[in-house]
C-alpha cells in the first residue's frame, strides 16, 4: 500500500495533563490540533504507525531503528511515572527497513546494538493516538488498549539532509513491498530560542526559523526544508528538521494536501502541527489489522480456580494473553479490590522446569494500582527479559509462576542491616542500579546477594562506593505450578 497519511507535530511533556498540572491549558490551540491529528490518523487505518524521533537513540553517522518487539516508556523523569505507554513494534518492518538501508549503503543500528525505552518525543504524540484510539474503542482507560496498531521507531542522525530523505524513501519502498499502510508521524519542536524569558533564551532566528517552517507547512513545499540556511538553523536550535526531512522524503511523489494546523510559542520553544493528508487515496474496505475490544470466544480465557492466588491468575491471563495474541490482556471485572487501591512495584518470575525462564518488575509503581503492574509485567517476563528469547506458545503450559509485591525501599548504612532472607537489596551507584529480591534459592548470605545485585547493575564487586536500600516483598506462588510438570 504506502504511505496512507503524515503529520508534523511537537513534543511538549506537558502538554500531557498529568505532567502539565493546568500548564498546558496555555497551548489549547497546540493540544486542539493535537486530537485532530490523532483522529485522522486512526482515520487512516494505518497497519504501521512510523515515528521519527529527535529524543530516540542519536548517532552521528548512523540512524538507530528500534527493533525489539515491544517498546515500552513512562513520564517518570518528568515526575509522573504511572504515565506510561507500551507499543508492540512491527519487527518484519523494521529489520526489512535495516536490511534496505544497508543495501543503499546508510549505516543503520538495532536494538541488538543499543537498547533503550520510549523516549518522551514518541511518547507524546502516541499518547494522543492512544486518547482517541479508547474514545473510538469505547474504552475508559483500560489496560490493554495503547494504540490501534504496531509501530516502527526510528531515531535520527547527523549525516546530510539528502540522506534523511533518502531513508524516508525507503520507508515508503518498505510499505509499499509489503503492502502496509503506514502513518507517518515526524516528531519534532521547531526553535527553542522565541523569547527572553524562556528556558533557552532569545535570538531573531528563532522566530525566523520558525515562520520559513510554518510558510513550508502551510504551501506544502516540503523541498523547501532542504534549502535552509544552515546558519539559520543552527542559531535558532531547531529540533524537529531532519525528522521533517525523512517525513518529506516518505511523501516524494505522492499527491499531498498540506494543512498547518496551529503554531504557538507560549513557552519560549516552537509548537507546530501540520498535516500531511494523501490525495486521491484508495478506501481500506477491509477490516483494521488491530485487535478488536471484545476477544474471540476461543481467546477468553477459562475461569480461575479459587485456589489460585489472585496476583498468580493476573500473571498467567498476562502471559498467556499476549503469548497467544500478541496483545495487552485486559483487566478481568472481578479483580479483588485490595488490588485495585493500591499501588506498589512488582516482579513477575517465570520458571520452566526448574530453570528461570524470565523475572521482570518494577522498583516503584508504575501503574495505576498492583493489578496493572502485573498485567504490565508478565507481558514484559515473557518477552523482555534480555536474558531469554521470548516464550512460545508451546511453553505455556510447562511455566510456574511467582509475584513478589514490593514495599517501599529504605536506605541503609551498612551490609549489616541486610538479610538475604527477609530483606531485597537495591545497590546503585551513579546512573547504574541493581536489584535482587529476597529468597531466593542458591543466595544464602549477604555477600552473596550484593554480589550479584552489582554484577546485574555492571558494578565492579571490589567497589564499595556505593548507595544501598532494602525492601521486603510479600511473595505470591499458590496456583501457580505448571499445567504439566
Amino acid at each position: 500500500m504506502g504511505i496512507v497519511y503524515a503529520c508534523a507535530v511537537p513534543h511538549p511533556p506537558l502538554i500531557v495533563p498529568a505532567v502539565g498540572r493546568g500548564e498546558e491549558k496555555k497551548i489549547q490551540a497546540t493540544i486542539d490540533a493535537y486530537h485532530q491529528i490523532a483522529r485522522e490518523v486512526l482515520a487512516a487505518k494505518p497497519d504501521v504507525i512510523v515515528v521519527t524521533s529527535p529524543h530516540a537513540p542519536y548517532f552521528r553517522n548512523v540512524f538507530h531503528i528500534t527493533t525489539d518487539a515491544m517498546l515500552w516508556g513512562s513520564m517518570a523523569q518528568f515526575r509522573v511515572p504511572v504515565c506510561c505507554i507500551e507499543a508492540r513494534c512491527d519487527i518484519t518492518f523494521a529489520r526489512t527497513l535495516v536490511s534496505e538501508l544497508r543495501k543503499n549503503d546508510i549505516p543503520a543500528a538495532t536494538s541488538d546494538d543499543y537498547r533503550d525505552d520510549m523516549d518522551h518525543a514518541t511518547l507524546v504524540p502516541l499518547y494522543f493516538v492512544r486518547e482517541a484510539y479508547r474514545e473510538a474503542a469505547g474504552e475508559d482507560g483500560q489496560l490493554g488498549v495503547d494504540l490501534p496498531c504496531p509501530i516502527v521507531r526510528i531515531g535520527l542522525s547527523m549525516l546530510p539532509a539528502e540522506t534523511h530523505r533518502e531513508l524516508g524513501r525507503i520507508i515508503a519502498h518498505v510499505a509499499n513491498e509489503q503492502g502496509k499502510r503506514v502513518a507517518f508521524i515526524a516528531s519534532g519542536d521547531l526553535s527553542h530560542k522565541l523569547k527572553a524569558d524562556g528556558p533557552y533564551g532569545y535570538v531573531p532566528e528563532g522566530p525566523a526559523f520558525d515562520a520559513q517552517i510554518c510558510e513550508l507547512f502551510a504551501a506544502g513545499d516540503l523541498d523547501g526544508l532542504f534549502m535552509m540556511d544552515a546558519n539559520l538553523c543552527e542559531a535558532a536550535s531547531e529540533c524537529g528538521l531532519r525528522s521533517f526531512q525523512i517525513m518529506a522524503g516518505a511523501l516524494e511523489g505522492l499527491d499531498v494536501d498540506a494543512e498547518l494546523l496551529s503554531h504557538e510559542g507560549t513557552f519560549g520553544v516552537g509548537y507546530g502541527v501540520a498535516a500531511f493528508r494523501i490525495a486521491d487515496l484508495p478506501s481500506c474496505e477491509c477490516e483494521p489489522s488491530w485487535p478488536v475490544q471484545d476477544a474471540a470466544p476461543d481467546e477468553q480465557e477459562p475461569e480461575v480456580s479459587e485456589d489460585v492466588d489472585p496476583h498468580i491468575a493476573l500473571a498467567r491471563l498476562s502471559v498467556e494473553t499476549y503469548v497467544r495474541t500478541g496483545r495487552a490482556a485486559q483487566l478481568p471485572a472481578d479483580v479483588p479490590q485490595e488490588l485495585l487501591n493500591t499501588q506498589a512495584g512488582a516482579f513477575v518470575s517465570l520458571h520452566e522446569h526448574g530453570q528461570l525462564r524470565g523475572c521482570i518488575g518494577t522498583i516503584a509503581p508504575t501503574r495505576e494500582n498492583v493489578a496493572q503492574e502485573i498485567l504490565q509485567n508478565g507481558i514484559s517476563a515473557c518477552s523482555r527479559d534480555p536474558r531469554f528469547d521470548s516464550v512460545t506458545e508451546d511453553e505455556l503450559d510447562y511455566l510456574e509462576y511467582s509475584v513478589d509485591v514490593l514495599a517501599p525501599a529504605e536506605p541503609i548504612e551498612s551490609t549489616d542491616q541486610l538479610d538475604p532472607v527477609r530483606y531485597g537489596v537495591i545497590v546503585t551507584k551513579g546512573w547504574r542500579r541493581g536489584l535482587l529480591l529476597p529468597n531466593l534459592e542458591g543466595v544464602d548470605t549477604v555477600d552473596e546477594q550484593v554480589f550479584i545485585a552489582k554484577r546485574k547493575a555492571g558494578i565492579s564487586p571490589l567497589d564499595t562506593n556505593v548507595q544501598l536500600e532494602r525492601f521486603e516483598v510479600v511473595r505470591y506462588t499458590r496456583g501457580g505450578e505448571p499445567r504439566i510438570p
